[in-house]
């Protein structure tokens, strides 16, 4: 497609095989049964795609955010669980440790989460406080070398899986987001820190969502990630780059339904012809695609922004609301040229339909998008 390099066309043919031969043919298997794809998160480390946007020093493929969009893009094409697990893994849990953390935390933890060895999490969300931060409850207490925190966190990708979890906890319920919230780095086996409740979801049912419980949890002090009140602030900043992948997340999604739709559309016959000759269908089809282009150059302006350094928390809001609610539009339109087909499991339709609610909603929903995106402009008022 326009703009890319005959190096990131390979890694799109790359990644487009591997979803074909080792995801497609379980997608169904694992919706219906709610199953992790355990080894085919291994052989995504295997392959450097749990460590995409992380310097090779630190065991990444020290690529940049515009592949980075590409391989979510064509994971999620096949299947939106196996790209939200990488997602959350690479742009939320592992980046808030390369932005948030020292010199000596980025070495201690990146490897391990870049070459795919562990697999992350990162906890923001508390049953009482989603788009609200500032209503978080998880408390982190000093206690003699380190910190004990208490609390809970919800909806939590690949929670019960993770070998690590970035979690953010008061710390001076004073300042709260202003100084209060830091980030702390909690490993699995930590005595009163386990995963909770799996969720049982509408869609992306092969990706883990779950509670995370934190019962007098002793964090060493080496574990707060940066420095003490800085967390809210790190989390914004990963927040950014989170977006991106949710735009990429949504690209994947309705291309596969675009997919599905074209290819029913010229199969589907009626009236002794298929439906594609019709030209309700066509318009349906045309905005479609159209739409998706369109969703497909603000996400990767805002990649090849983040790649240089930019700020582009405007440019990842505009990307991630508009890839979000295109794409919802598209999966609709996609179930609605199947007709009755779109709405049973032999077609794929239903599925994207499904999986792609979560994108208006999950890192930002499309409202507090749209108060970022207002906000940035007023600025320049």
């Amino acid at each position: 497609m326009f703009g890319l390099t005959e190096e990131q066309e390979s890694l799109r043919r790359e990644v487009r095989a591997f979803a074909a031969k080792e995801v497609a043919p379980h997608v169904s298997e694992w919706d219906e049964s709610s199953i992790f794809p355990a080894a085919v998160v291994r052989q995504m480390g295997q392959m450097g795609l749990m460590g995409v946007i992380f310097p090779e020093e630190l065991g990444g493929a020290g690529l940049g955010y515009v592949e980075y969009v590409l391989a979510i893009e064509e994971l999620s094409r096949v299947d939106g669980s196996v790209g939200i697990i990488v997602a959350s893994h690479n742009s939320l849990c592992t980046n808030h440790i390369m932005l948030g953390g020292d010199d000596a935390q980025r070495k201690r933890w990146i490897p391990k989460l870049a070459g795919g060895e562990w697999l992350g999490a990162w906890g923001l969300t508390e049953p009482g406080s989603g788009s609200d931060a500032g209503g978080m409850r998880t408390t982190a207490v000093r206690k003699g070398d380190g910190w004990v925190l208490n609390g809970s966190k919800t909806f939590i990708t690949n929670g019960t899986y993770a070998n690590c979890a970035v979690v953010l906890a008061l710390t001076d319920r004073e300042k709260g987001t202003h100084g209060g919230i830091s980030a702390f780095l909690v490993e699995k086996g930590m005595a009163g820190f386990r995963p909770g409740k799996k969720e049982n979801k509408l869609g992306l049912r092969a990706s883990d969502t779950a509670e995370l419980i934190l019962e007098d949890c002793f964090v060493p002090a080496d574990h707060l990630l940066g420095v003490e009140g800085a967390g809210f602030k790190d989390a914004m900043r990963v927040l950014d780059g989170g977006r991106i992948s949710i735009a990429a997340l949504s690209l994947g999604i309705a291309r596969g339904a675009l997919d599905a739709a074209l290819k029913y559309a010229t199969q589907r016959r009626q009236f002794g012809k298929a439906i594609s000759d019709f030209q309700g269908v066509q318009f349906k089809l045309a905005t479609m695609a159209t739409e998706l282009d369109a969703a497909w150059l603000l996400t990767m302006r805002a990649a090849r922004m983040k790649d240089a350094g930019q700020k582009v928390t405007l440019e990842a809001s505009m990307a991630k609301l508009y890839a979000s609610e295109v794409a919802c539009r598209i999966c609709d339109e996609g179930v609605q040229i199947h007709g009755g087909y779109g709405f049973i499991k032999d077609y794929p339709a239903e599925k994207f339909y499904r999986d792609v609610k979560l994108c208006t909603i999950g890192e930002g929903t499309s409202e507090i998008q749209r108060i970022v995106i207002a906000r940035e402009l007023l600025k320049n008022v």
